[in-house]
């Protein structure tokens, strides 16, 4: 990372996010639950409970141990790593998806079933 005593490993601070929604979903017409954004490169990907789980196949595919969520008003970081909750420090804006995005999203792709076909 660089210089700055305040860095914490594996977080990019200046790096924006990749979108408003998980970029893998948007690409393949798909829908997500919650959203998840890469701390290390900004890629937003669908969580676990999502069908596609494309938060965790971008850590499995890249690396990139640390993820922050994408949802409003939630500030935690998480570490696939150790499987905990960390400190993070604060991310370029924007810090989650609109407001009026809803969840699950996008809306017109979410199927009437769609908790039928969530991960629990």
């Amino acid at each position: 990372m660089s210089d700055n005593p305040g860095a914490v490993p594996d977080i990019d601070p200046t790096v924006p996010p990749s979108g408003t929604g998980c970029a893998e979903c948007a690409a393949d017409e798909g829908w997500w639950v919650h959203l998840r954004r890469c701390a290390a490169c900004g890629h937003i990907g669908c969580c676990d409970t999502s069908p596609s789980q494309h938060a965790s196949a971008h850590h499995r595919a890249t690396g990139h141990p640390i993820i922050r969520s994408f949802e409003p008003g939630e500030v935690w970081f998480y570490d696939y790593r150790t499987g905990d909750f960390v400190e993070g420090q604060e991310l370029a804006p924007p810090t989650s998806r609109p407001r009026d995005q809803g969840s699950p999203a996008p809306r017109d792709r979410v199927p009437g079933n769609w908790r039928d076909l969530i991960h629990k």
